[in-house]
């Protein structure tokens, strides 16, 4: 019988199973139906090995279910980069790691005829060109090499060492240390500080959203191709269905929730002629395509509509252009100005008016007013009166009083 493997390959894998066993799913062992109960078996144990100290563990009536238990203000790094940081490989993976550090720990380079030679020759071992040469590239390709062309010679040389720029400029580490632990790819930072022993000993955040890691390999990608004014066509999966369908679109702008810390990708659908927004946590694969001429435009007219936009959604349910909401307040002027503030704060531009001692109104014009219920709710109470040029929005409203009443038998 094989033996369980430690590690795997394909990170997009890694995401997902981490994802379902830890952060959305819950799972049990008879929830899992993608694959075998000893597939599942095998995933729990390399994902809980990975995770070891954050793991909790209940009993319900259907089983035994896995979660992540952290408190982020106690943290000094981010546990999830744990997962990025894991690899498979074999002994010649191994071998070369330490055989190619050695030999190019020198200033002058090497070709991957050279390299072969040295391998052969200091440490006894016989290795094919073009292994090492895939072997080179590939350490390119992660930053840890570069290349430079002598004649008709390519010449592999390794990147100087960090510890030299941090000599220089003592403090980066601390640089390093808050980024690491504070803003998107943030895996950079902490790999760098791995390199040089070095660790965070002085940033605490005290709500962070740990589990933005295992989207930032997405992200990377997202930017990359908004930096180069590219379209992408990105392959989707419902959190909720589980089903999975193409979106093509230019990549514009990511807007995160001050509220929940979720992401969402901004695009213009040249299919509908219409802006929309895609959550960076179903995002499975993003594929880059053809530069836009035109992004400059397509980006001026997004921030043009930035004052019409609530949330991350740009129609409402009637598939009007915009909504507009009338909202009546009643407000203690002598003691109770801290909602005024509140409105002028988290009300987004909206028009507030006084139009009687005490009373006050806000107007605002946004494409969905269903993104503004959960807002709207927090002033119960001091509601007198809501409008809005979408009934269903004053519907839903009172439809959830009338739930509350009766929950509390009023």
């Amino acid at each position: 019988m094989s033996g369980f493997k430690e590690l795997i390959k394909s990170f997009p894998k890694t995401r997902e199973y981490v994802r379902d066993f830890f952060v959305y799913g819950f799972k049990t062992r008879e929830e899992f139906k993608d694959k075998s109960p000893r597939t599942y078996d095998n995933e729990r144990r390399r994902i809980e090995s990975w995770l070891s100290g954050f793991v909790k563990q209940d009993y319900t009536a259907k089983g035994k279910n896995i979660s992540l238990a952290i408190d982020s203000n106690l943290l000094d790094t981010n546990p999830l980069y744990r997962v990025w940081k894991t690899k498979s490989f074999t002994d010649n993976d191994i071998m070369l790691h330490f055989f190619l550090l050695d030999l190019l720990s020198t200033t002058e380079g090497k070709t991957a005829e050279e390299i072969t030679d040295a391998i052969l020759n200091r440490y006894d071992t016989l290795m094919d060109v073009q292994t090492v040469r895939r072997k080179c590239n590939a350490y390119i390709r992660e930053g840890l090499l570069y290349t430079q062309k002598c004649g008709r010679d390519v010449r592999y040389l390794k990147h100087p060492d960090f510890h030299d720029t941090l000599t220089e400029f003592p403090m980066l580490e601390n640089a390093l240390k808050f980024y690491s632990l504070s803003t998107p790819l943030g895996i950079a930072g902490d790999t760098v500080l791995d390199n040089i022993s070095a660790s965070n000993n002085i940033f605490r955040v005290k709500h962070s959203f740990l589990v933005h890691t295992l989207e930032d390999e997405i992200l990377l990608t997202i930017l990359d191709a908004i930096q180069q004014k590219q379209a992408v066509t990105l392959l989707l999966k419902g959190t909720k269905s589980g089903r999975e369908h193409d979106l093509n679109g230019v990549p514009l702008q990511v807007f995160i929730s001050t509220r929940t810390g979720r992401r969402f990708l901004c695009l213009y659908s040249q299919k509908t002629g219409r802006f929309t927004c895609a959550r960076l946590d179903a995002i499975k694969r993003v594929q880059r395509a053809e530069h836009i001429e035109d992004y400059d435009q397509l980006k001026t007219s997004l921030i043009k509509n930035h004052r019409y936009i609530w949330g991350v959604s740009f129609q409402g349910s009637q598939h009007t252009h915009t909504e507009t909401i009338k909202l009546t307040l009643h407000i203690v002027e002598d003691s109770k100005s801290f909602i005024l503030q509140r409105l002028e704060r988290e009300g987004k531009g909206g028009r507030i008016t006084r139009i009687a001692p005490d009373t006050y109104t806000y107007e605002k014009e946004v494409f969905d007013s269903n993104e503004m219920l959960p807002w709207l709710r927090t002033f119960t109470g001091r509601i007198l009166d809501i409008e809005c040029s979408s009934p269903r929005l004053r519907n839903l409203f009172y439809r959830d009083m009338d739930a509350m009443y009766q929950l509390y038998d009023i």
